[in-house]
């Protein structure tokens, strides 16, 4: 793929851990899970998204499978892997889209990032899940008072405050905030700038070439979502 022309982050953002050397001849069906597991494996995208509703329903109903974590199951990701949804989300710790969507392991391939940004190895490892893991699904996950949104306001509002690999991170998160209404009070503004940066990831997402090749073939779909820190509800955009 071209290298895309996205500035890569500073220290704060450099270190992923994200398996990029796992082996690259992953299986592409998913593990056999004839007598494990409540839920069947989704069979493409509309099924993806739904399995994701679903399991967030059940989590803000309090009535979670907590499926697919036995050793009877794990013991079948040992060689093999195949996540049916990739999720780009929020470093916050109050945000964990496994249990958010209420699944288990092996089923979501999870990127997690401060103010859920798109740079280069954060695109790399997209790339990584679609081309290898053949997940149709991703998702760019954000959440109510995001600290990276907030402080991004903040310096928009005031002069910079934040140290240096914070400003860089920031520096990621502007451009998409360019048309809020900076007059608007606190809660309103922040609100509005968590929405705008979840559709600047996106935009930034569908407009790189390798990724607007996959979608005119079929193969991948991107939505946003926003999660609700007090109701728990996951609202896809």
């Amino acid at each position: 793929m071209t290298k895309p022309n996205i500035k890569r982050r500073q220290c704060l953002l450099g270190a992923c851990g994200l398996g990029l050397g796992m082996a690259l001849n992953v299986g592409a069906e998913a593990p056999s899970s004839k007598s494990i597991g409540k839920e069947p494996y989704p069979r493409n995208v509309d099924e993806a998204l739904a399995r994701l509703k679903a399991g967030n329903q059940r989590f803000m109903d309090d009535k979670p499978l907590h499926d697919r974590q036995e050793s009877s199951w794990r013991s079948l990701l040992v060689e093999t892997q195949k996540p049916f949804a990739t999720i780009l989300g929020c470093a916050d710790s109050r945000v964990p889209p496994e249990l958010i969507f209420d699944v288990g392991f092996g089923e979501l391939f999870t990127i997690r990032v401060a103010g859920n940004v798109i740079a280069e190895d954060v695109v790399g490892s997209l790339q990584y899940a679609v081309r290898h893991l053949h997940t149709p699904l991703i998702v760019v996950l954000g959440h109510e008072k995001c600290g990276a949104v907030s402080a991004t306001v903040e310096e928009m509002i005031n002069k910079p405050t934040e140290p240096e690999h914070i400003g860089a991170l920031i520096q990621l998160i502007k451009p998409g905030l360019t048309n809020l209404n900076l007059k608007a009070d606190k809660e309103t503004l922040i609100s509005s700038a968590v929405e705008a940066n979840v559709r600047w990831s996106l935009h930034q997402l569908v407009t790189l070439p390798a990724a607007a090749r996959a979608m005119r073939e079929g193969r991948v779909t991107h939505v946003g979502g926003i999660y609700e820190l007090s109701t728990g509800r996951v609202r896809f955009i």
